[in-house]
């Protein structure tokens, strides 16, 4: 049957941030992405206001092809490629709230997280990625940057390289029934949302440490860019601002935004106390020079390294990992935020 454009504006209108019309024109893969990140933060689903007319054609068009294009390669997608990297980015970011507990996450889990988003990105439409030859670039770069939250960067980047590299159109397949893919996609929103909605209620406090953690982390990647890392830090704390700005004082007696202003403050003092910690594992006073930091950096490595400490092994990585994490903070420029409230 023929898609209207009609109903696809009025789908879009009503249920667009859930992808309800892409659901409608067949594209299942984009509706998934709208489903998990509120259509691209609602900006993504006012920008497809224009898209919507192309989006219908190809749907009509797809209907009428017995077989899909052979031996043509999709033309190469700016557009695409960087919503690779930033829904890879997105996806690493949930991956280090909600799994960061996980034995060899940093080995696993991450590159894992990070490799799906770009996958999925890479299916939206009527194109897709070779899924062996994209995870096998995330896990291939995890590894650099083995412990650090810095590593989802790079693994997405790398991800996004090698899928757009193997882009191809899809193969025409049936249609399923649409309860066949209303399963399928009920099963992928709970395997991303499951962890994150398991931590956030059953370890409050843990998930909101490892949110605080992960901004801060997050914002320190733009320690070279002040005015970036401010526009970033604006986006992540908008809803606090609003309901501030709307409600003032007296409207912080909601549990939910006294958690949104423990987080404010803690990530505003997150990197003071940070690299306070720093200095504390790597033995140091505050203030050390970066040769000392250096020296005792070097000097920990070796006594830590787990290959040193096959009969303590747990132990010894659990303290090479915060020696390097210690060292990385301390090896990253101080950043003046600035009045911000």
């Amino acid at each position: 049957m023929a898609k209207g454009l009609l109903v696809t504006y009025a789908l879009w209108a009503v249920g667009g941030p859930a992808g309800l019309h892409h659901l409608y024109l067949g594209r299942d893969s984009h509706a998934l992405l709208w489903m998990l990140t509120l259509g691209g933060g609602g900006l993504g689903w006012l920008w497809e206001f224009w898209k919507l007319p192309s989006f219908v054609a190809q749907a009509n068009r797809a209907q009428g092809q017995r077989q899909s294009p052979r031996g043509v390669t999709p033309p190469l997608s700016p557009i695409r490629f960087a919503a690779q990297v930033i829904v890879g980015i997105y996806f690493g970011l949930v991956a280090l709230i909600s799994l960061s507990s996980m034995v060899n996450f940093y080995i696993v889990a991450l590159p894992l997280a990070v490799g799906l988003g770009v996958l999925l990105v890479a299916a939206v439409g009527n194109q897709t990625s070779d899924f062996k030859n994209t995870l096998g670039a995330a896990f291939l770069t995890s590894p650099i940057f083995y412990g650090r939250p810095i590593a989802i960067l790079p693994i997405s980047v790398a991800a996004s390289i090698t899928a757009q590299r193997h882009h191809r159109y899809k193969a025409l397949v049936a249609s399923e029934p649409l309860s066949v893919r209303l399963y399928r996609l009920g099963l992928a929103y709970l395997a991303f949302t499951g962890p994150l909605a398991y931590s956030a209620l059953c370890n409050t406090a843990a998930t909101l440490s490892y949110v605080a953690e992960t901004f801060g982390s997050f914002l320190n990647w733009f320690s070279f860019f002040p005015l970036l890392g401010r526009l970033m830090e604006f986006v992540l704390f908008l809803p606090y601002r609003i309901w501030r700005l709307l409600m003032g004082e007296t409207g912080f007696n909601s549990s939910c935004f006294q958690e949104w202003a423990k987080l404010y403050e803690f990530v505003h003092s997150f990197q003071d106390e940070k690299r306070q910690l720093a200095y504390r594992v790597l033995g140091l006073s505050e203030g050390a020079t970066n040769e000392e930091i250096h020296r005792s950096y070097r000097e920990l490595v070796k006594v830590w390294h787990p290959d040193h400490n096959l009969d303590q092994t747990e132990e010894a990585q659990r303290h090479f990992l915060e020696i390097q994490a210690a060292y990385e903070v301390l090896s990253q420029p101080r950043k003046p935020w600035g009045s911000r409230r």
